[in-house]
């Protein structure tokens, strides 16, 4: 589809899944897709923005998060996806969400939105996002703590090609305490496997 309104997000991505560490889907390629280690993959992503806009509208401070089920491998589609977005934007400032998360104004979700079979709506609800975690009252808690690691950082930084963040993503793990619980789904990925990384988009 072609792009509506030149659009820009500057911030910060995290996503939290079942498989056990590291997810078999970073260390796949076309040729060789690996299964998640749990058989399917139950994950969320989150965003936070910290600079955007959508043509005229800014996007500065809100929130976004998407809840994924997936039967097998992520790259073989058949999503079950619900969206979630933050209770304090707009009504441009929603639309202008769905369309740039929904994949429909080209950017790094037109690879994802290909791949859902079943999309369960978008919510307006609170989200409280910062470095490395989110909220949704009553619906989820996720937090992604960097995997140990002897570089003075503390992280692990790798160039996997994932494509909501190529160029570089931190290999991390889940808090306790991470679930969610909504759409007939209750999960708990506390343990499991995490990464986040800042994100630079743009059409």
């Amino acid at each position: 589809m072609a792009t509506q309104k030149k659009w820009r997000l500057v911030g910060d991505y995290l996503e939290n899944c079942n498989c056990d560490i590291v997810c078999p889907c970073l260390v796949s390629t076309k040729a060789m897709m690996a299964t998640p280690t749990q058989g399917c993959c139950d994950n969320v992503l989150a965003f936070h923005i910290d600079k955007g806009n959508y043509g005229d509208v800014a996007l500065d401070g809100l929130n976004v998060a998407l809840a994924a089920h997936t039967p097998g491998p992520m790259a073989e589609g058949d999503w079950t996806l619900g969206a979630y977005i933050d209770e304090r934007a707009t009504g441009e400032q929603t639309n202008a969400l769905a369309a740039i998360f929904g994949g429909d104004e080209g950017g790094p979700m037109a690879v994802f939105a290909a791949l859902v079979g079943t999309h369960l709506g978008v919510r307006k609800v609170p989200i409280e996002g910062k470095s490395r975690s989110v909220e949704i009252p009553g619906v989820l808690t996720v937090a992604v703590d960097p995997l140990a690691s002897m570089h003075p950082s503390g992280e692990i930084w790798g160039m996997t090609g994932h494509p909501l963040a190529p160029e570089k993503i931190a290999f991390g793990i889940g808090r306790e305490g991470n679930g969610f619980n909504d759409h007939g789904w209750n999960w708990n990925n506390s343990g499991r496997n995490g990464h986040y990384a800042p994100i630079e988009w743009s059409n």
